[in-house]
């Protein structure tokens, strides 16, 4: 895929908005930024859709926006010009745009303020939006398993999740359904597990895929710090400094053991 104007655009939403998943993204091959930075922009405008206004209808008509976008790249052949639609049309394949409406789907929880209705409802908000993005990101890159894309994917959604809390905390949402330091250890326990159960079968995801394992390079050391002190998590303390940050993706790239 060519590295045009579009791409470009992608990266330069990419390196504003989501510097680590930029830092991953540059940390690829040439090839795989091309295929990435678009995926990688429509997180980005799906994640922040419901929260640039404060009209939930509003809000609803622009995650419909994308399922739109989405349902044309799946059925083809005419896809809206958009500068990130455009790029994504060109990497995703009919069954992965397909996937991606679930993705989009789950965000409407975004909007309102209700908590989550129960372990199903948070599990499945991980598996469709954490999960898919890596099943999507690194399928369209190569052949990779997609249990394994899923179980590595829920362990960094989780990760993100526990260094989002505070902020979501703050605009008045409700994002874990068991707060306690228990509760807090055992999510992490969970995606711990599904870590090491994805890395037992590192050999199903094919060199060209791995790549797109590199977004997750910082989820072990965050999880393992939740397990030996949840209270990190309400006290936005899982931030690594940046030194450990450039070094631990050097090694990720350098090493491919995600």
């Amino acid at each position: 895929m060519p590295f045009d104007d579009d791409v470009k655009a992608c990266a330069a939403l990419v390196h504003r908005a989501d510097p680590d998943r930029f830092m991953a993204a540059m940390a690829a091959p040439v090839q795989a930024r091309a295929v990435l930075f678009p995926i990688y922009a429509m997180n980005i405008e799906v994640a922040r859709a419901p929260w640039v206004t404060q009209e939930p209808m509003i809000a609803e008509m622009r995650l419909q926006w994308w399922r739109d976008a989405l349902q044309e790249i799946a059925e083809g052949p005419t896809v809206r010009r958009h500068e990130v639609v455009t790029p994504l049309s060109r990497v995703l394949s009919p069954h992965l745009a397909a996937m991606l409406d679930e993705f989009v789907a789950v965000r409407r929880w975004d909007i309102y303020r209700d908590p989550f209705e129960d372990e199903e409802h948070f599990e499945a908000y991980l598996t469709h939006s954490a999960g898919s993005l890596m099943v999507a990101s690194a399928q369209a890159l190569g052949a990779a398993d997609e249990t394994v894309l899923r179980d590595f994917g829920y362990a960094v959604g989780v990760a993100n999740w526990f260094r989002a809390i505070p902020e979501l905390e703050a605009r008045g949402r409700v994002p874990l359904l068991d707060g306690t330091p228990d509760g807090v250890r055992q999510l992490a326990e969970r995606a711990l597990d599904r870590m090491a159960a994805a890395r037992a079968r590192r050999a199903d995801v094919s060199d060209q895929a791995r790549p797109a394992l590199y977004g997750g390079w910082q989820a072990d050391r965050v999880l393992r710090h939740v397990l030996a002190e949840p209270g990190r998590v309400a006290a936005g303390a899982l931030n690594v400094g940046e030194i450990r940050r450039r070094v631990s993706l050097i090694w990720t790239a350098t090493t491919g053991r995600w």
